[in-house]
């Protein structure tokens, strides 16, 4: 079976942190080092009153995939709920983790596999799991934990660090300015006190995730 030659978690410290922003922006700017990028995202739910693209699609346009290449059509549920709630809400069957963790599949020769959870890093994502679960059974070889850089930031990532170890975790804040004294105290803390590795931009964030 394939798998690329790093396979990148990719968890939110919460809903609406910006992880698959970040994770498109990561993909585009690996691209740029000339790395080759896949995305996936395994399952999601949506809200189809809304004029943005899905985060399949978002992901799609980044890595140069089919949206349905990122995210299996039977796993888009039009409602802005947890999968498994939304699939209850469809009255169709939510896929089990095993399912799931089997369900994605990469094409050979791939440097960097992204792969994009939902909600925060306990949020249900299969009938019987969670986003830690899922990361736990791929057995991927680093987390991208995106977590907003402003007020509660630290209690965050503290939480959803804990949850994902021993996996080696990398956060990103997002939406970093350095201007904002908060923005930097965090930064600080995060690094010096708690020995977390922080990264604020996304070039610098590719650059480590390359292979």
């Amino acid at each position: 079976m394939n798998r690329p030659r790093r396979l990148v978690g990719v968890c939110g410290t919460a809903t609406e942190v910006g992880k698959t922003w970040v994770g498109a922006a990561v993909a585009r700017s690996l691209r740029e080092l000339g790395c080759s990028v896949a995305g996936r995202k395994p399952l999601q739910s949506f809200d189809p009153d809304q004029d943005d693209r899905t985060d399949a699609e978002v992901l799609a346009g980044a890595t140069g995939e089919a949206p349905h290449d990122v995210c299996p059509p039977d796993r888009w549920y039009p409602v802005p709920m947890a999968p498994p709630m939304a699939a209850e809400v469809l009255g169709v069957r939510c896929p089990t983790l095993v399912e799931v963790a089997g369900g994605i599949t990469w094409p050979s020769g791939v440097d960097v596999g992204l792969v994009e959870t939902v909600g925060g890093v306990r949020s249900p994502l299969a009938e019987d799991g969670d986003s830690r679960d899922l990361i736990e059974a791929l057995a991927v070889d680093v987390v991208l934990v995106v977590a907003d850089a402003g007020l509660g930031t630290i209690d965050a990532v503290r939480h959803a660090a804990s949850a994902l170890a021993p996996r080696p975790v990398v956060v990103h804040l997002n939406r970093y300015d350095g201007g904002d004294d908060l923005h930097r105290r965090n930064r600080r803390w995060l690094t010096e006190r708690d020995g977390f590795d922080v990264e604020v931009s996304i070039d610098g964030l590719a650059a480590r995730l390359v292979p």
